[in-house]
């Protein structure tokens, strides 16, 4: 490659790199309200409790790190250490959480934890972004009403699956104009 076509590659580079995700502390929700998220439920997760999301409700809270997210869905443990380094979380459904009753029960929600982050491991496997994209639309639309999945945002979905809020935004749009989904 001549330096002329290199320098012509560098100049149309264009960072998307976001160092620090400090814009979580409210986002603007597709209706166009903007929405907190729960400090008293970062409270709590950060008092060092293990606490167990209601496996009898339809709910569950991402977690959002520093760069990334994780679901925590029903019968998963949230909070204690593993949870120390979360900065902002987002309920979805009528949030309920228990404290576990017994040893028994606080393994038992680890491993249920551990589930749901196999679970989004192997869609963030596939290497193309709109597929990752689809595929956690569909596994949240299984299982949450398709008008709350709308109602989320879309940096949420991006933290999940290792995409660009941009990317959910153009699929969720082609799904909605085209009356299906991409795939």
């Amino acid at each position: 490659m001549d330096s002329e076509n290199y320098r012509r590659y560098q100049a149309a580079m264009v960072s998307t790199y976001y160092p620090d995700i400090s814009f979580l502390d409210h986002v603007v929700m597709p209706d166009g309200t903007e929405q907190s998220y729960g400090s008293d439920i970062l409270t709590l997760l950060h008092s060092g409790k293990v606490f167990v999301v209601n496996s009898r409700k339809r709910n569950g809270l991402i977690l959002f790190k520093r760069y990334h997210a994780e679901f925590a869905g029903p019968g998963a443990a949230v909070g204690g250490n593993y949870d120390s380094d979360c900065e902002r979380v987002l309920p979805i459904g009528n949030l309920s959480l228990l404290t576990p009753e017994s040893y028994e029960d606080r393994q038992k929600a680890y491993l249920i934890r551990r589930q749901w982050i196999r679970l989004i491991k192997q869609i963030t496997e596939n290497p193309l972004p709109q597929q990752r994209v689809q595929k956690i639309l569909d596994q949240f639309e299984q299982y949450f009403p398709p008008e709350m999945v709308a109602l989320m945002p879309d940096i949420a979905f991006a933290l999940l699956v290792g995409v660009l809020p941009q990317t959910v935004g153009i699929v969720r749009r082609l799904g909605n104009e085209l009356g299906g989904r991409f795939k």
